[in-house]
């Protein structure tokens, strides 16, 4: 039984024959090359950084606005549940402005809403830490539920403000 030859494709020979022509890497090609990295790296160099500085920037701006947070509260919220603890931030903080707001808005079933979503909202902040820590499908469907929970406490905070869902 002879063993049969591979068929080279037209990339496969065309590389070939580019490594053949190809000459080696002298010493002198190479000191060379040094020499002209050593010059010009330091010229780059700031303007290198610079672009990775506002790279940087911009991604921060970008997952800000993907929380729906400031960008100085960004460091805030890390790891796997930032969006969810951004959420319940949020919600906290509407919860505050419901309570001190005017009359208009602060009704005893305001009161009542607020007084009960609180300790919801700190359990639901528990459950998003445990959740970090969590196998990757049960972190998801413990997810899952906790955004659900918090997708009603947000409804409920709507009809609250006079907002018709």
């Amino acid at each position: 039984m002879g063993l049969r030859r591979r068929s080279s494709t037209s990339a496969q020979a065309a590389t070939n024959a580019a490594r053949r022509a190809r000459k080696p890497l002298t010493a002198s090609q190479a000191k060379r090359m040094i020499g002209v990295a050593a010059a010009v790296v330091p010229l780059l160099a700031p303007y290198a950084l610079a672009a990775a500085g506002v790279a940087r920037a911009r991604w921060d701006v970008y997952r800000a606005a993907q929380l729906g947070v400031e960008l100085d509260q960004l460091s805030a919220y890390s790891g796997r549940g930032r969006r969810l603890h951004a959420r319940l931030s949020r919600v906290a903080e509407a919860l505050v402005e419901l309570e001190s707001r005017g009359a208009a808005h602060a009704t005893e079933a305001a009161r009542r809403f607020v007084a009960d979503a609180r300790p919801r909202l700190a359990d639901l902040a528990i459950t998003v830490r445990a959740a970090e820590q969590m196998p990757t499908a049960r972190r998801r469907t413990a997810g899952g539920a906790i955004g659900d929970e918090l997708g009603r406490i947000e409804a409920d905070l709507l009809n609250h403000l006079g907002i018709a869902t």
